[in-house]
C-alpha cells in the first residue's frame, strides 16, 4: 500500500489547503502526514509551516497542485450555473403544474427579486461585451 501513496496530501479547506509531506520511511514503518504549509487559494499565498523550508520539489508539487485546483473550482462554479437553469426550468414547471396558491405565495416575491437581480446583472455584462466588441482595436480574452 505505501509504494502507491503520493509524496503530498491536500487536505481541502474552504480558502485553500493544508500540505502534508507524507512519511512512510520511518522507524515504525507507520504512515505519517507531516505539516509543510498552508495555501490560500483566494490569493495564491503558500505559507511554509513553523521551521519548514520548502524544497524545490514541494514549491512544484504545491504550485500544481494549485494550479489544478483553480481550474477544479472553475469548472465547478460552470457546472453550478447549468444545474441552476436546469432548477429555475423545474421551478418554472412547478409553478404551472403543482404549486399550490399557498406556496406559490410562500416563494414569490423572493424568486421574482432574485430572478430581477440576476436579469439586471446579466443585461448590464452583455452590453459590456458587446460595447467591448464593438470597440476598434479590442480583442475578446
Amino acid at each position: 500500500m505505501t509504494a502507491d501513496l503520493p509524496p503530498y496530501y491536500f487536505r481541502v479547506k474552504e480558502n485553500g489547503a493544508l500540505v502534508f509531506r507524507v512519511d512512510t520511511e520511518n522507524r515504525q514503518r507507520r504512515l505519517e502526514l507531516d505539516q509543510i504549509a498552508t495555501i490560500n487559494i483566494n490569493n495564491g499565498q503558500v505559507k511554509a509551516q513553523g521551521d519548514t523550508k520548502l524544497t524545490p520539489e514541494d514549491e512544484a508539487a504545491i504550485a500544481a497542485w494549485m494550479q489544478t485546483r483553480v481550474a477544479n473550482l472553475a469548472a465547478r462554479d460552470v457546472d453550478d450555473i447549468h444545474r441552476a437553469v436546469d432548477h429555475l426550468n423545474l421551478t418554472a414547471h412547478w409553478a404551472q403544474a403543482r404549486a399550490s396558491d399557498a406556496q406559490l405565495e410562500e416563494v414569490t416575491d423572493a424568486l421574482l427579486l432574485a430572478m430581477h437581480d440576476l436579469r439586471s446583472v446579466l443585461v448590464r455584462k452583455k452590453a459590456d461585451r458587446l460595447m467591448k466588441a464593438q470597440k476598434p482595436g479590442s480583442s475578446d480574452d
